[in-house]
């Protein structure tokens, strides 16, 4: 039997109508849908700003909708009706999913099988620090670098939101890392166990060499442009560049795609080289299109792996500032100054 739904709330909708600045973002009111055939309907309790739609904003992510749109990558939230061919106790169940779109919004349809269940006892805004940046994370990490005990990592951005909860995860795997940041966030990843490279005194290539001698096992990189080579280089025999993104092109005009095509060209170029050394391109949606069976699979099983992290106290969400949903052009501007160490979430 299939959930009603309650036609006395309302939808509330973030709009991205164009290439605009944060205050152009429209909030767009109307009638909570209802789940079609193998969806649920989820009202969301916490959904994040990533680079994702500071990229979307400018026009600038790789694959995004054409304008207008509703961003928001992934979200957290309880189930609230099921559509047919869904079990109706799923109802009153809290989820996470990865949406790519429309997450920032007071009510989102959702695959069913999509949708993954947040254990009892975390927190909604704790577990929506761990989907995109923490899947994300994890599968660099373990199922790309293969990261393993008494091995040396590099994370550039380690107080972003991905980067924040990579190196908890590679300390948690018994690695040594290095982690880029600017001065300000030195201390905290001090305490983390994280050697604090500042990347914005210059010349960083040579100061994790001075650190790292031999070369790193592992360098995850999400800034692109020039500086990859450098990455590329402080690697060890034997080592992995996971490249996941070109924040360096986020303010560039032109092609958004090139710069994207550009690093996968490198990184083809230096895996046909007979280097001993590895470099890929992270995707999380990668293998969706072949099989999303396996996908979904695989993302439900690291997504759990995550929150078992989290309950162990591997992990500590790492949360830089909430704002109710309405308030989404202060919180990108904030998320997109680069002052902030973890993750800006959206409440309702």
């Amino acid at each position: 039997m299939e959930a009603v739904v309650n036609t006395a709330e309302e939808l509330v909708e973030i709009v991205l109508p164009g290439k605009v600045e944060p205050d152009g973002l429209e909030i767009r009111h109307g009638r909570v849908p209802a789940p079609g055939p193998g969806q649920v309907l989820v009202e969301m309790e916490a959904t994040g700003v990533s680079c994702a739609e500071q990229q979307m904003r400018r026009g600038r992510y790789y694959d995004q909708p054409p304008f207008p749109f509703v961003p928001g990558y992934d979200l957290v939230g309880t189930v609230r009706a099921t559509g047919a061919g869904v079990p109706a106790d799923l109802t009153g169940a809290r989820v996470a999913a990865l949406v790519k779109v429309g997450a920032w919004a007071s009510h989102v349809l959702v695959d069913a099988a999509d949708a993954v269940p947040v254990p009892d006892g975390i927190d909604p805004s704790d577990a929506e620090t761990l989907v995109l940046n923490g899947v994300t994370a994890w599968q660099m990490l373990h199922r790309r670098a293969r990261v393993r005990a008494g091995q040396t990592v590099l994370v550039h951005g380690a107080n972003g939101g991905v980067g924040s909860i990579l190196v908890q995860l590679a300390r948690a795997a018994g690695a040594h890392v290095i982690g880029t940041a600017s001065a300000r966030h030195h201390d905290a990843l001090r305490e983390q166990g994280v050697t604090p490279v500042d990347h914005r005194a210059g010349n960083v290539a040579a100061r994790v060499r001075a650190l790292a001698p031999g070369g790193v096992d592992a360098v995850f990189d999400h800034v692109g442009g020039p500086g990859v080579v450098d990455s590329w280089k402080l690697l060890a025999p034997g080592g992995t560049l996971v490249s996941y993104g070109t924040a360096s092109t986020r303010d560039a005009e032109g092609s958004a795609r090139w710069p994207v095509l550009k690093l996968l060209g490198r990184l083809w170029l230096w895996n046909a080289l007979p280097n001993r050394r590895r470099a890929c391109f992270f995707n999380v949606w990668a293998g969706r299109a072949l099989s999303r069976n396996r996908f979904r699979a695989r993302l439900r099983a690291d997504l759990a792996a995550i929150f078992a992290a989290l309950e162990r106290g591997d992990v500590t969400p790492r949360i830089a500032a909430r704002y109710p949903l309405a308030d989404v052009a202060e919180a990108l501007r904030l998320a997109e100054s680069g002052t902030v160490a973890g993750k800006v979430l959206l409440n309702p």
